[in-house]
């Protein structure tokens, strides 16, 4: 979201706006050793770290991209969060899906602005929250979470992130399997235990040509949903993939991949909704 001419003034500004950080902003301070701390700014408050205290008032009014000093003498770097920050450093309650997967569900889905998107489980918001940026203003989120814990802290992530709850945005409480079929819509992403059990609904939800993606972490789970959109003729162009990420390592000549990667987080399974036969 941005403050651009049009857009909410309420809305939290993206990397790289222009204006100064202001009071009420999320800030990430991130420090010599590459580690990030998410903070709100607040006149005359302070962060307190094992680095020390940093004064919110020596952020307040400087450029994004300016280095504080703590009260220790440490050195922090000050930016606004990207969309992968947010997803890696706000609270939580159930797993996030992360960003990498979010990038694969939104380009296999062709999630674009204008699009209805029905989402379960909403969890903790992070896939919710990129699914709005994905629709835009003009599209439409549904997200069913079952457990009200999951959906208090959803509400809450977005409503961070956004600067307030989105008007094209509707959290429902309740069991996807008993709602999804009264929500016509163009996409279906499935964050489930048992997605499986949704797929009749999301046939009857989905427009023909929509297209569908569940996210499953095991391959049992990934085992039940090809089992069960094959064995519907409403479902075809079934296909799962995986996505793993590796780092690379580069200092001056030396260049290495990381001794660590963001290897497997779930499997992605898709498939289009057809028309019915003549």
């Amino acid at each position: 979201m941005t403050t651009d001419k049009g857009a909410d003034a309420s809305a939290p500004k993206r990397p790289g706006h222009p204006d100064p950080l202001g009071a009420g902003e999320a800030v990430l301070l991130i420090d010599r050793k590459g580690r990030r701390y998410l903070i709100t700014l607040a006149a005359g408050g302070a962060y307190h770290y094992h680095g020390g205290a940093v004064a919110h008032d020596d952020l307040i009014g400087r450029a994004e991209g300016s280095r504080v000093r703590s009260a220790k003498g440490t050195t922090l770097l000050a930016v606004r969060p990207t969309a992968a920050d947010w997803t890696l450093k706000a609270k939580r309650g159930a797993q996030v899906v992360y960003p990498k997967d979010q990038a694969m569900i939104v380009g296999l889905t062709d999630i674009a602005p204008g699009a209805t998107v029905v989402e379960a489980g909403a969890g903790s918001g992070a896939l919710t929250c990129a699914l709005l940026r994905a629709v835009g203003p003009e599209g439409t989120v549904v997200s069913f979470e079952l457990r009200e814990d999951h959906a208090a802290v959803c509400q809450r992530n977005v409503e961070m992130r956004f600067g307030g709850s989105p008007p094209n945005w509707e959290l429902r409480h309740g069991d996807v399997v008993d709602g999804l079929a009264d929500v016509p819509c163009d996409r279906v992403v499935l964050d489930l235990l048992e997605p499986d059990l949704a797929l009749p609904a999301a046939a009857e939800a989905l427009h023909p040509g929509g297209l569908l993606c569940a996210y499953t972490p095991t391959v049992p789970q990934v085992m039940r949903v090809r089992e069960g959109l094959d064995g519907d003729a409403r479902w075809g162009l079934s296909a799962t993939v995986e996505t793993l990420v590796r780092g690379w390592n580069v200092d001056g000549l030396a260049v290495r991949p990381d001794h660590r990667m963001v290897a497997h987080t779930a499997f992605l399974t898709t498939a289009r909704r057809l028309a019915p036969d003549l």
